[in-house]
């Protein structure tokens, strides 16, 4: 997509309470026995004797609380933040672990959490340790990165959940871990050495699976494109630099040219409009990596037919390292974009 000069967008924070809410929930099924219990009654029920054994066999499941224990985020973005703040409102002592820790998510942590400067002086503390981390293949990246060097420190009885990438984990580090204590590991993902391990519970990838949190994802992915489409705004791309725009003036058509960012090209923009005798009325150029997206107000206060801008972008659109083209004008949803095939959309 992005050689095609298209954005690609997410909808980062969407799931972000649902997925809180699960990590909690594993939390809860990781201390006290629950699902262990469920399937116990369910046997017994079969068998005609669940209300006779309900209080006799209750001592087989017996569990502890979390008030008071401490949980090791590992990751403060939108889920591990959240995470924090409601696992101290349950009562429990928190650390964290984020060397991209943004001023946004500092500003919603806990008061009391610790911030710790490795993943492996964070779990050494913690009785629970959450991973919400993206997974980054390749050199450098956090595929395996709870591997034995970090569960080797974890405490014996501890409880590893993660319910950000299965890939994060090292599954036969954990489940040499699991072979030779109490410590659990509670995940949505499947794993092929981890699914039946008496100390594992694995679930469905349930993590973002909510109405609301369907529903919210929809509504931000709809006003993302929507303002893209409408003013060239980009934010939440995975692929293109964030770009934050006003509203277009109204004596202006908005000129958004995707290219390779090489030296020369913006000159190479502006010289076009120049020659067809357009004024410049503002301009924004911001880059990430490979890619500049450069946005441009041009005025139209003494030429009445908007489509004769064609022209000018044609010129743009054939110029070598020119990705994608779009002019904006008139009402929302107006306009017209060139893609590297000399297709035309309205």
């Amino acid at each position: 997509m992005t050689e095609l000069g298209i954005p690609v967008f997410n909808t980062p924070g969407a799931n972000a309470n649902a997925v809180k809410e699960l990590v909690l929930c594993g939390i809860l099924l990781g201390s006290r026995r629950i699902v262990d219990g469920i399937n116990h009654m369910t046997e017994l029920g079969k068998q005609g004797l669940a209300k006779e054994r309900v209080e006799k066999d209750k001592a087989m499941f017996g569990g502890r609380e979390i008030k008071g224990k401490t949980l090791a985020v590992i990751g403060l973005g939108h889920i591990g933040s959240s995470s924090a703040v409601d696992a101290a409102k349950l009562g429990m002592k928190t650390v964290g672990y984020d060397p991209a820790l943004s001023i946004e998510s500092a500003l919603k942590l806990p008061r009391t959490i610790k911030l710790t400067d490795s993943i492996v002086s964070a779990v050494q503390q913690a009785d629970y340790i959450s991973i919400n981390i993206p997974y980054i293949k390749g050199e450098g990246g956090t595929h395996g990165i709870i591997g034995k060097d970090v569960i080797s420190n974890m405490k014996p009885d501890a409880v590893l959940l993660n319910f950000a990438r299965g890939e994060l984990v090292d599954s036969e580090a954990m489940k040499e871990f699991l072979d030779g204590g109490n410590g659990k590991y509670v995940s949505d993902f499947p794993d092929d050495l981890l699914w039946d391990h008496k100390n594992a519970i694995i679930l469905p990838h349930l993590g973002a699976s909510t109405e609301e949190a369907e529903d919210a994802a929809a509504s931000m992915a709809a006003e993302t494109i929507k303002n893209f489409l409408e003013k060239g705004t980009i934010v939440n791309s995975v692929n293109f630099p964030e770009t934050s725009l006003p509203d277009r003036p109204e004596n202006a058509v908005r000129f958004v040219c995707v290219n390779q960012n090489l030296p020369g090209m913006l000159a190479h923009i502006t010289e076009a409009f120049a020659k067809a005798n357009l004024n410049i009325l503002q301009q924004i150029n911001h880059s990430r990596g490979e890619i500049a997206y450069n946005v441009m107000d041009v005025d139209i206060t003494d030429h009445d037919d908007v489509l004769s801008f064609k022209e000018v972008q044609e010129v743009i659109t054939m110029q070598e390292g020119v990705l994608s083209s779009r002019i904006i004008f008139g009402k929302a949803g107006q306009g017209y974009a060139k893609n590297l095939m000399g297709e035309y959309f309205v």
